[in-house]
């Protein structure tokens, strides 16, 4: 089995996912947008999962970084030949995008852990089999996806509303981040300290790791039984 995975930014990498997939057997191919002479395929012929990380740039700023119309090509070939498809954050916002949906500025940014809720389809569905009705995720994120024609609603949130959906099966589509590790959280805290300390005060940093900190070990059941599923759903398992 082998995976194609887009990192946008040398410091959003695939964390606990890349982990989970190689103990699943996976090979994974990922493509970092920010190395010097970084491409993507033209198309997926011979992958059999399309994952896309987040990043820092909005989905719509193609003008600005042009590869951003082949990650929404690619996706558009996943959903029409049923490859299975997640995209974490930015990467979610872009499957909506490529699917023609809206995606724009959130009412509020979004950083730290909130709650995030299932809807009745999302207690349904192999990502989140198992998990319960409501529970914690990481978010750092100021835009939103609407959702594509014929997608449906899985997790909803209080201060976003979309915070994850199904499309034709096979493309997941997440607002939020369950891939990182507190070492990833801490060292996003650092890059964007100015974005961190304008949204929560300076001592943000320090409230935000020990709430990592907590949120971790309280929740770790939930964690592994998350990447087990999102194995099961790339593997078309489901």
């Amino acid at each position: 089995m082998r995976a194609l995975i887009v990192q946008h930014v040398a410091y959003e990498g695939p964390g606990l996912l890349a982990d989970a997939l190689f103990r699943d057997g996976w090979e994974l191919d990922l493509r970092c947008m920010d190395a010097p002479g970084a491409i993507l395929p033209e198309r997926l012929e011979g992958y059999n999962a399309l994952v896309i990380l987040g990043g820092p740039m909005g989905a719509y700023e193609e003008e600005a970084y042009p590869y951003l119309y082949r990650v929404q090509q690619l996706v558009r070939e996943a959903a029409e030949k049923r490859v299975p498809t997640v995209g974490i954050c930015l990467g979610g916002q872009l499957i909506a995008r490529a699917l023609g949906a809206e995606v724009k500025p959130n009412p509020v940014k979004e950083i730290g852990w909130y709650p995030v809720r299932l809807t009745a389809a999302g207690r349904q569905a192999a990502l989140f089999a198992g998990l319960p009705p409501e529970f914690p995720v990481f978010q750092w994120h100021g835009d939103t996806f609407a959702l594509p024609e014929g997608a449906v609603l899985l997790a909803e949130g209080e201060t976003c509303a979309n915070q994850a959906f199904i499309y034709n099966g096979c493309a997941w589509a997440l607002q939020f981040h369950l891939e990182v590790t507190p070492e990833m959280v801490a060292n996003w805290a650092a890059i964007y300290a100015d974005e961190l300390a304008a949204f929560a005060g300076p001592e943000a940093p320090a409230v935000l790791a020990r709430e990592t900190a907590r949120i971790w070990e309280e929740n770790r059941p939930q964690r592994e039984l998350f990447l087990a599923n999102l194995c099961r759903v790339l593997r078309g398992a489901v």
